[in-house]
């Protein structure tokens, strides 16, 4: 009897999975659920993988990714954050699911992955870390987001979705394997593979390891049915528009370290408050990589956006943005694709 490598299906980018799980979900769901309320199509057990995980972005017009928000999610995980004060600011639906109006629960998997637990000294990610810079193809690098104590409280409002990450360094590269026991195709996979790869090419540049590919496997894979319209609409356009976007991403830098996530969150902070406003010269002058200059290229136009509430951002610092989030950009905010004085580009 012939043998067949049985492995998920691979795909170039993020957007290539994101629209193959929605077909899915649309045409060939499994079950009909409702959960808490809410009523959706699901499909269980299914999974992907993106040979270069650095292709995190989508790029759709009619599901209008918010690039800001990406970057801004990840960053609060990496800093270890469960605060509602920084992301409810760019996400303010999420303060929907916490229960004390603080903090986040199970959804600030960057707390639980880099925050010692009490008593310890040491984050289960950094100890993953020293695990496998000791230890040659160990199948023990794993980071245990969900908790089953999160069942116990009977009306949780926010369990976490992420079951837990694999870290698992093979032949001079950093593989990641995902397991979620739950993804919103809709909403939550995009920015879930977003953040989660990179965590994996921040321990991947910790280590010292080439970065490997990305594997996401789902246990509930569903579409809410609020959001079907636009799901067709995205569904539509990626079946009628004659040549899919592509921009690449670029590589993170290799002098990354803890202290350069906090120098950018400073940043970060002074923009969501609203204390200092850059232009493209301000931000160069920050001492930043040049890749991480983007990502606050990126705070300051969204401070333009809530704070200043301009019809049309600065074209400078639009301008000097890599192609692919500029995109994101203009197809996400009108303010993005008008002229200073308030006309269409």
């Amino acid at each position: 009897m012939e043998s067949a490598l049985l492995t998920t299906t691979t795909f170039r980018s993020v957007e290539g999975a994101y629209l193959a799980l929605l077909r899915l979900a649309a045409g060939q769901f499994e079950h009909r659920i409702a959960a808490r309320g809410n009523e959706a199509r699901e499909v269980i057990g299914v999974g992907f993988r993106l040979p270069d995980p650095r292709q995190r972005l989508p790029y759709l017009a009619q599901r209008k990714v918010n690039p800001v928000f990406q970057f801004a999610e990840a960053l609060w995980y990496l800093a270890g954050r469960r605060d509602l004060e920084m992301i409810g600011y760019y996400a303010p639906s999420m303060r929907s699911s916490s229960s004390d109006g603080v903090h986040l629960g199970g959804s600030a998997y960057g707390h639980t992955m880099f925050t010692p637990a009490d008593g310890d000294l040491m984050s289960p990610f950094d100890r993953v870390l020293e695990l496998l810079r000791t230890e040659n193809d160990s199948k023990r690098g794993y980071l245990p987001a969900f908790s089953a104590s999160e069942l116990a409280v009977g009306d949780n409002p926010d369990v976490a979705c992420l079951a837990g990450l694999h870290l698992l360094p093979r032949g001079g590269q950093l593989h990641m394997v995902c397991n979620m026991r739950a993804n919103d195709l809709d909403c939550g996979l995009l920015s879930d593979v977003f953040s989660f790869t990179m965590i994996q090419e921040y321990a991947a540049v910790q280590l010292g390891l080439e970065l490997g590919t990305y594997t996401h496997f789902i246990g509930s894979a569903h579409v809410n049915d609020h959001n079907t319209d636009r799901v067709k609409r995205v569904l539509t356009e990626a079946d009628t528009r004659p040549a899919p976007a592509h921009f690449p991403f670029p590589a993170m830098p290799q002098a990354t370290t803890e202290a350069t996530i906090a120098h950018v969150l400073e940043h970060e902070e002074a923009l969501r408050t609203n204390q200092l406003r850059y232009n493209v010269e301000h931000i160069r002058g920050l001492g930043l990589h040049p890749y991480w200059q983007q990502v606050v290229m990126l705070f300051e136009l969204y401070r333009q956006l809530t704070h200043d509430q301009t019809a049309a951002v600065d074209p400078d610092l639009l301008a000097t943005l890599d192609p692919g989030p500029r995109w994101l950009m203009e197809h996400k905010w009108p303010a993005c694709t008008a002229t200073p004085d308030g006309g269409a580009r």
